[in-house]
């Protein structure tokens, strides 16, 4: 009799174990706050808009960091930005808009220098008077440092780039509609997904899960589309004064 106890206690506890695991799964793959719960991890305690508002304070202490935009110009023209910026306001920007051309910008000591493909430099040039020898101008600056006219549309537009402030108080401003989704991933950096709302359309981000809370990735689909991806947080860089 002992030993017919001891099988049945034994099997109970099997019994009772196995069921408890597939509750646990069931519960994960059925039920999406659970789940959340489990993957959103260090966040799980956390608000969606606790969460936006966290990744904007680590964003904003970091001392320097690389950014690439994707966006479009009011014509349609698609435009990328290759940024690398810090504290210091030392900032280089690659600027591409299509088959409007390139321009690299250097911001450094707190002067501005650029260096323009010919298709750029052709696109700032419409518009001056006509009495201006475009073609002479256009080859002799072709691929050459210059001291930055801050007055061309194309340069004031590229320097821009060099302060992130304004994608990150444009979420800030929505930042309380946020709304916490999936784990993903960026790149290979673990992250929570967030959603919310602007005045006329969406936005989404992903926070970093690991290390500090740096916003990896933030979308707007309001308006002109907008994509900000922030990498190499506080990773010194320097930069070079353009012979000129």
């Amino acid at each position: 009799m002992r030993l017919l106890a001891r099988i049945a206690a034994t099997a109970l506890r099997t019994t009772t174990a196995t069921l408890c695991a597939v509750t646990a799964l069931a519960l994960t793959a059925c039920n999406p706050v659970f789940a959340q719960q489990n993957d959103t991890a260090p966040f799980a305690r956390l608000t969606g808009p606790e969460v936006a508002h966290k990744a904007l304070a680590a964003t904003r202490a970091a001392k320097s960091v690389r950014i690439t935009v994707g966006t479009k110009s009011p014509d349609g023209t698609p435009v990328e930005a290759y940024v690398a910026t810090d504290i210091r306001g030392e900032c280089t920007v690659t600027l591409s808009m299509g088959a409007a051309g390139t321009m690299d910008l250097v911001r450094t000591g707190g002067r501005v220098y650029t260096q323009s493909d010919e298709a750029m430099l052709r696109a700032a040039s419409a518009g001056r008077p006509r009495h201006t020898d475009t073609n002479a101008e256009v080859k002799k600056l072709t691929g050459r440092w210059v001291k930055a006219d801050r007055a061309d549309r194309f340069t004031a537009q590229t320097l821009g780039y060099c302060d992130p402030k304004g994608f990150l108080d444009r979420l800030a401003e929505n930042g309380d509609t946020a709304h916490k989704r999936r784990a993903t991933t960026v790149g290979s950096m673990p992250a929570l997904s967030l959603t919310g709302r602007t005045d006329s359309g969406t936005w989404q981000a992903a926070v970093a899960a690991e290390g500090r809370p740096h916003l990896l990735k933030l979308r707007f689909s309001t308006g002109t589309p907008l994509t900000v991806e922030f990498t190499e947080f506080d990773r010194p860089f320097t930069v070079k004064r353009p012979a000129v």
